[in-house]
């Protein structure tokens, strides 16, 4: 049985040796791929495929955590919310959300992402809009989970989606742009709840319903077109010619080597035993934690400052768009120095000074200035995080679950933060920001540890092969067999700092 597998794999793998000669041969005589043909090449999947990725990933956070904006609108007294029960309907979410990870990545890889992601993003729109319609406590639970179960699919699916049309070190950008709606989510969320709470009493229903109603209905009618928009991967792509298609298939060859794509379980567990990305799944839980306290929070923290609810809705915009202007801008340069921990290092010290400014003063402007630095510090984090993390994972379904995994982590986060800033801790909430403080500051010293980590083991590298003379320039199939096994451990992989 064994025998037979691997013959098996060595066949596959000989035809797809035999199709990539094919595409370079056809790129080099037909093409001529140089630099700017290149650039071209990536703005046109950067048009047909990032900006749809980016909206509906805009509206699930806004879904998300519009709850703290309905907050502000009478939420808890209408549905005689008490002492803990707000904060116990925030965590609700995120085990199942965490819980839908793993398995939908898996979906992802067994299915075509164009119908898996649509599938999700009509459920969970079903769900908040039956969340504007619930009476009580156990209502709004029930349709928490239900939206933990059907969002939880779309942050690690975009993720993984995104490693299967670029190279590693243009990855990082990319997640940047996508991730980037969740900080115009909550500008934009300001801004509706704002002019929403002119709803209250329509229909019988308060302004909070009205919020969760009509963002519910914005994201069902855009996952209407989500079937048409989203293109599965670069081999059926459509707006791409036959030699575009190659040439996308060629580069990732290229910057993968012969690591495997096969849909085989045990990928999955080598992903499952790596410890590499438990450390990664720590750091992103410490950068998620704060973007959701900082999400869902934000709008009371402002109030309590003694600003108005409806002054607090537009306020909580400009920390978001300075948020928005700094993660695409710091993904942009890492992708361009193929650095990721240098620059997580220092926008974790920008999130740390924020919340200490929050702190350390009762000052409203010093306080307000906090929450800008805050927001600068950690949501570009995230983006930075995962590129780092994807790149470093050898091999396409050991990629997509260890991605899963980091944003399984991640949301763990989410739990913590729903239970940071508690009403009893207010109007300075000094408790919630210092825990905060110190889970930034455990990711920092955590990203610090890797980054050596990662350059020990890529001058290791480096040495060994010296000793040996150098990569083969041509490998026999049972040596491509084996490196297909190895996935990152193979000796010639390279570590992203």
């Amino acid at each position: 049985m064994l025998e037979e597998t691997s013959e098996k794999k060595a066949v596959t793998l000989a035809e797809e040796t035999s199709a990539s000669a094919s595409i370079n041969n056809v790129d080099q005589e037909v093409q001529g791929w140089d630099e700017k043909a290149t650039r071209r090449l990536l703005w046109r999947i950067d048009t047909h495929t990032i900006p749809f990725m980016a909206l509906i990933y805009l509206l699930c956070f806004l879904d998300r955590t519009n709850i703290g904006n309905a907050r502000l609108d009478n939420l808890e007294s209408d549905l005689n919310l008490h002492g803990l029960q707000y904060n116990d309907c925030l965590a609700i979410l995120f085990p199942f959300y965490i819980a839908a990870e793993i398995p939908s990545n898996i979906m992802m890889k067994r299915m075509r992402p164009s119908i898996w992601l649509t599938f999700i993003m009509v459920c969970w729109s079903a769900c908040m809009i039956g969340q504007g319609f619930v009476k009580n406590y156990s209502g709004l639970m029930a349709t928490r989970v239900l939206l933990g179960v059907f969002e939880g699919g779309l942050f690690p699916g975009v993720n993984y989606y995104i490693t299967q049309w670029y190279c590693r070190h243009e990855c990082g950008f990319r997640m940047a742009l996508f991730f980037s709606a969740a900080t115009l989510a909550g500008a934009f969320g300001g801004i509706l709840a704002r002019g929403i709470a002119e709803m209250s009493g329509v229909g019988g229903l308060g302004a909070w319903a009205w919020i969760f109603i009509l963002e519910g209905i914005l994201s069902l009618l855009v996952s209407f077109g989500a079937y048409w928009a989203i293109y599965d991967y670069p081999a059926t792509a459509r707006f791409l010619s036959k030699d575009e298609r190659n040439e996308v298939q060629r580069r990732l060859k290229e910057d993968h080597g012969h690591l495997s794509n096969d849909f085989d379980m045990k990928y999955v567990w080598q992903a499952l035993k790596d410890w590499k990305i438990y450390i990664h799944m720590l750091i992103c839980m410490a950068g998620f934690c704060p973007i959701y306290s900082f999400s869902l929070f934000l709008p009371t923290i402002i109030t309590n400052m003694g600003y108005t609810a409806n002054n607090a809705q537009l306020m909580s915009v400009p920390p978001y768009v300075c948020a928005c202007f700094f993660t695409v801008t710091a993904s942009w340069y890492a992708d361009k120095y193929r650095q990721r921990g240098v620059f997580l290092l220092g926008f974790q010290l920008v999130a740390i000074a924020g919340f200490a400014m929050l702190v350390g003063t009762a000052n409203p402007a010093v306080q307000y200035t906090g929450t800008v630095f805050a927001a600068i510090g950690i949501y570009p984090q995230i983006p930075l995080g995962v590129a780092w993390n994807s790149g470093n994972i050898g091999g396409s379904l050991k990629r997509g679950t260890g991605i899963a995994m980091q944003i399984m982590g991640g949301n763990c986060g989410g739990i913590i933060a729903s239970y940071v800033y508690l009403s009893r801790d207010k109007p300075r909430f000094i408790p919630g920001h210092s825990i905060l403080i110190g889970f930034v500051g455990m990711a920092f010293f955590l990203t610090l540890f890797m980054t050596i980590w990662c350059r020990r083991e890529n001058a290791r590298r480096d040495a060994l092969e010296r000793e040996s003379g150098g990569r083969p320039s041509e490998l026999t199939e049972e040596q491509k067999l084996l490196e297909r096994e190895l996935a990152d451990d193979v000796p010639w992989f390279r570590y992203t700092v």
